[in-house]
Formats: C-alpha cells, sequence, structure tokens
C-alpha cells in the first residue's frame, strides 16, 4: 500500500510541479504526518524532492528528474486526450486507465502537460444513454483477465426473455461497440459472441482455452456483423401518420410512402410502410404515438394495438 501511495505521490509532484502537503494529503487521503515521511522516503531513495517554504511553497521535484516522452504530437495527443477512462465502463477498468493517463501526464514536458490539461477541459464522454441507462459492466474486469490470459472463463448468461443458461468457453477476445463490450468465443458449437452486460456470476477457470492458431477478431467481426445485417428479422407494418410525426418517423425508422398524402378534417396525413425489428417494437411504437397513428397492417398488429387501447380506457373509467 505505502508503495501504491509514494508512487502516486511522485506521479502527482511531476504533474503539478508544486504543490502543498496539504493538497497531497488531500488527494492521497492521508494525515499531513504521513505525507512527510513519504517525502523522507523519496528522498532517502534517491528522488529530488524538495520543500519550499511561504506562501507559495509546497513540495516539488527538481526540474530536470522526470521522464520525457519523445516524439508526441498535437494530433496524437489530442487523439489520446479523447479517449477518456471513463468510455470503459466499468468503475475498477477506468481508475486503472485513469492511473495509466496520470504516468503518461506526468512524464511529457510542461508545455505538452498544458495543452493536455486545456484539451480535457473541453471534452466530456457521458456514457449513459437518455433513458437513464448505461451497460452493467460488473463481470469486464473478470472476462477481460481471462482474454488477456488465454484461460477459460464460465459464467451464466441471460438470453433473452430473461431466460439464463450455463457455458464454459474459450475466451478470444473483446469488442467494444460504442459504449457496449462483446465477449468473443469459441465454444464446442463454434465461435459465439455475448453481450458483457448478460453475463452474471462470471468465473475464471484453472484451465487454459484453445485459442486457434489463425484467428483474427477484427476479421471475425466485420463478418459476423456483416453476417447478422443480412440475417436479422425486419417486420414490416404499414400506419397512417400524421404528417409532423411522420416526418419524424421517417428520421429514425426506414420508411416508403405506400399512397399519396391525403387530406382528413383538415390535417394531412402519410401512409407509410415502416421496418422495425419485431412485433413487440412495433406495437410498442405504434401505442406511443398516440392519436397520430392508425395500424392498417398487417391485420394481427392492428388487433393487438386495438386490444391494448381498449384496455388502457377500461382502465381509467
Amino acid at each position: 500500500m505505502k508503495a501504491d501511495r509514494l508512487l502516486s505521490t511522485l506521479l502527482l509532484l511531476q504533474a503539478h510541479g508544486r504543490i502543498t502537503g496539504r493538497e497531497l494529503a488531500r488527494r492521497l487521503e492521508v494525515s499531513i504526518r504521513t505525507v512527510h515521511r513519504d517525502m523522507e522516503a523519496l528522498a532517502a531513495s534517491g528522488v529530488p524532492v524538495y520543500a519550499l517554504r511561504g506562501a507559495a511553497g509546497g513540495w516539488q521535484l527538481d526540474e530536470d528528474w522526470r521522464t520525457r516522452v519523445p516524439g508526441l504530437d498535437e494530433a496524437e495527443l489530442r487523439a489520446l486526450m479523447m479517449s477518456q477512462p471513463r468510455v470503459v465502463g466499468d468503475t475498477r477498468l477506468a481508475q486503472a486507465a485513469q492511473r495509466a493517463i496520470d504516468k503518461l501526464m506526468a512524464a511529457l514536458p510542461p508545455s505538452m502537460r498544458e495543452q493536455a490539461a486545456s484539451i480535457r477541459q473541453r471534452l466530456h464522454v457521458d456514457t449513459t444513454g437518455w433513458s437513464g441507462r448505461s451497460e452493467n459492466l460488473a463481470a469486464l474486469p473478470v472476462v477481460q483477465e481471462a482474454v488477456a490470459h488465454d484461460r477459460k472463463l464460465a459464467f451464466r448468461y441471460v438470453k433473452a426473455r430473461t431466460e439464463r443458461v450455463d457455458r464454459t468457453v474459450d475466451p478470444l477476445g473483446l469488442v467494444a461497440k460504442g459504449i457496449t463490450w462483446y465477449l468473443v468465443a469459441n465454444t464446442p458449437n463454434g465461435f459465439r459472441t455475448y453481450r458483457v452486460s448478460r453475463i452474471e456470476e462470471a468465473r475464471l477457470l484453472d484451465r487454459p482455452c484453445v485459442r486457434p492458431e489463425d484467428f483474427d477478431l477484427a476479421e471475425y467481426w466485420k463478418n459476423s456483423t456483416e453476417e447478422y445485417r443480412k440475417t436479422r428479422m425486419r417486420y414490416e407494418a404499414v400506419l397512417r401518420v400524421e404528417s409532423r410525426a411522420a416526418a419524424s418517423m421517417m428520421q429514425w425508422w426506414t420508411t416508403s410512402e405506400v399512397a399519396p398524402p391525403e387530406e382528413i378534417a383538415g390535417t394531412t396525413w402519410r401512409t407509410l410502410n415502416v421496418r422495425f425489428d419485431d412485433e413487440e417494437q412495433a406495437c410498442f411504437i405504434a401505442l406511443g404515438m398516440g392519436p397520430r397513428a392508425e395500424v392498417l397492417e398487417p391485420p394481427v398488429l392492428r388487433e393487438r394495438v386495438t386490444a391494448d387501447i381498449a384496455a388502457a380506457a377500461a382502465r381509467v373509467r
């Protein structure tokens, strides 16, 4: 623990140039007396650290004592700062990523540190969706360890409709698509892809996994996503939609107009063929649009929406 704290102290000194004992104590969550002892330990180990007295004083390293990072230009620095630690999702991984960036920041020349700080002040990554939900990545550290060390992984997987199944796999790689993480693994039934947020009770097994010599993660992901797009089921429905609502729908869904616009009671309506993922989604959207949409086809969807509207009306009588 002390070694970790001394390293953190050293990184803070390198990153800030000069920092007060009180600020070090706050950041490291220790007493000022502990800070003084740590400074004595650093000095005894050969680190050129010294104290400056006065109102502008504090602890400081010799300016010549630091590791330089050669060859990092402005474009590379900007790209690095854009990969903010919170993007990884899991708190523990984000903290590890932050420590790595802190180490790099500490090794930068003063001019580049100022530039990096300026970039970070102007960039924020929000990993929470508009619904307020974010991916549950509690299993990600264990999955990452299994991938990194080529160890078999056992876990419980939540399939659609809350069905749970037990799996033991050979983990081959991790893929991040947006803020969603996927595990690509080899199974007795061939390669499979698992959404990490649906993995529960992940356990690293004391057995090595079998990794195909010719496996290419990027190529596999490209091929599998193309295949998914080709085979993904689509549910088509014909809706008569109020013109303003239709304009919004056409921005978010794949639509085609199947009849000329028509005027009904002074309002313009458009008849659209809309492609949804499935019947559940089509029903949800149609009900959500309320009086601004009417399901024309298929009959099964029309009957289902009509029945749901009648049931809702009965509850509020």
